[in-house]
């Protein structure tokens, strides 16, 4: 065999021997998974701009995954859908993982979307002129994005601060947008627990007063001690543990989005997620964007301390919740996040 026809020889040999190891190097890399369905409730909130991103940008695809996001009016019904079975994973609050646990449905979060609660209560300026403090709420209607939302447990941490028990308010479900917003301006309502872009275009417009506002991550760990999550991408442990090639797919997304938002500007984010998300008004959807991003998490990763802070927030709320049932190492995990930060560095 000449040199030539030799080397030609070889060279087909290597060619026919990568062919047969790329799909078994691929198959090693495939999500068990790969069409998944996630919750969510309020998909146009920064809250869960994460989700948006990682979704136009393509990055749920470059993973591998086909994935379904179907959107409800508040985190308690997203909660409900993957409890029904109609979806796999929930872009949700934290606390959730808390309350199911009790419920002995376990849930475990395995990336973070937002490190503050990103919410602001407010009162009208309309039926509440002369409000001077929380116990002016006394007997009032007060607007959350759904009952048993994140919202609603907010509320009542901000109401027990202020002397007063969930009972002594009237809750609401407005939604997280434009429902909102007509609430508080035709008097439905006389407060408001909400996320932007709503909180910022009530206040541009002047009708309603500031009373809590806990977007600003100072605001917020020295309101709650700490570090308290927001918006996760969460699944039932049996999820987790059949699909765990789909869910480190799945933060590998989240997380490339989490850091190309902290390096985006205000119009970048705007040009990239849909026409509707602005409501109408893209000045204070910058502006909102702006006012929310450093409570967006920069990399994914669960602070330490995060879930001792949830469970104090919560059994505000539920105070049948006993911290002593609950194993708070088991609600969320950041293996997922350090893999994805290997193959994602941040830079």
């Amino acid at each position: 065999m000449s040199f030539l026809t030799r080397r030609t020889f070889i060279a087909a040999a290597c060619a026919a021997a990568a062919l047969t190891a790329a799909p078994m190097s691929f198959a090693a890399e495939t999500p068990e998974k790969t069409d998944v369905t996630i919750a969510v409730g309020g998909k146009s909130l920064y809250y869960y701009l994460p989700l948006t991103i990682a979704e136009q940008l393509g990055y749920f695809k470059d993973e591998g995954l086909n994935v379904k996001i179907v959107d409800f009016q508040g985190g308690s019904k997203s909660l409900q859908a993957v409890v029904g079975g109609s979806a796999d994973v929930v872009s949700g609050a934290f606390e959730h993982t808390i309350s199911m646990q009790a419920k002995k449905q376990p849930m475990i979060a395995f990336v973070l979307q937002g490190r503050a609660p990103q919410q602001a209560l407010v009162v009208s300026n309309k039926t509440m002129k002369d409000f001077k403090d929380i116990k002016d709420l006394k007997g009032k209607k007060l607007g959350v994005t759904a009952p048993g939302s994140s919202s609603q447990v907010v509320a009542n941490y901000i109401l027990g601060k202020g002397g007063l028990g969930p009972k002594d308010v009237a809750f609401i479900g407005v939604g997280s947008s434009s429902g909102a917003v007509s609430a508080i301006r035709s008097g439905q309502i006389d407060a408001l627990i909400n996320l932007d872009p709503v909180i910022t275009m009530l206040l541009k417009n002047n009708d309603v007063k500031m009373v809590a506002d806990l977007r600003k991550v100072s605001e917020a760990e020295k309101f709650f001690g700490g570090t308290l999550p927001a918006g996760t991408l969460y699944a039932p442990v049996s999820f987790v543990e059949k699909n765990p090639k789909t869910v480190q797919a799945l933060t590998n997304a989240i997380v490339r989005a989490d850091q190309w938002i902290a390096k985006a500007t205000p119009e970048e984010v705007a040009k990239v997620v849909p026409e509707s998300y602005l409501m109408g008004n893209r000045e204070i959807y910058l502006a909102g964007f702006e006012g929310n991003r450093e409570a967006l998490s920069p990399d994914g990763h669960f602070p330490d301390g995060c879930a001792e802070i949830s469970m104090n927030a919560l059994r505000t709320v539920n105070d049948k919740i006993d911290p002593k049932q609950i194993d708070l190492s088991k609600i969320y995990t950041n293996k997922f996040v350090e893999e994805a930060l290997k193959k994602y560095p941040v830079k």
